[in-house]
């Protein structure tokens, strides 16, 4: 039976930090599910449809990491309820910085308590892209800064065009 991971969050661009908690999963887990949210409590900058279509273009054209083990997606279900859908019954967060950690502990215990039976595993991005947020990466090409080391070069395009 293949393990399956989901990795759910709002990739509001996809990061470096992010694909590097992808590649980590990938040495553990058979597939890992790409879950982008689109729920209605954020403010997004790219809608749920730009977003799959950049996360794409960043792993497997930019990137050229294999499709066939992983799945890029868009959800509005309960993240517990994703899990069902694809016999998982692990979630995977990335972790930054220590002020990530309390949000994300409670996530995991929410999600614990919603289907005791899944798992929240933490994984951290490489020391040198801990400090990123698409947060940080909008602000910089708001402000015409060189993102360059942040993201991929589809992603770097995409905002840019968003922008001008």
């Amino acid at each position: 039976m293949k393990k399956v991971a989901i990795y759910p969050g709002t990739f509001d661009p996809i990061t470096f930090g992010h694909i590097d908690v992808i590649k980590k999963a990938l040495k553990l887990f058979d597939k890992v599910v790409v879950a982008a949210s689109d729920g209605t409590n954020k403010n997004y900058l790219f809608n749920s449809t730009e977003r799959i279509h950049l996360i794409r273009k960043a792993l497997f054209i930019d990137l050229r990491f294999d499709k066939k083990k992983i799945e890029v997606i868009s959800f509005t279900s309960l993240t517990t309820d994703l899990c069902k859908k694809y016999k998982s019954n692990i979630i995977l967060r990335g972790l930054r910085v220590v002020s990530d950690f309390e949000y994300e502990f409670q996530l995991a215990g929410m999600n614990r308590k919603l289907n005791n039976n899944i798992e929240t595993i933490f994984l951290m991005s490489d020391v040198e892209n801990q400090i990123i947020s698409s947060r940080f990466v909008k602000e910089i090409v708001r402000l015409k800064g060189d993102i360059k080391k942040f993201t991929t070069k589809s992603t770097i395009k995409s905002l840019k065009e968003k922008y001008e």
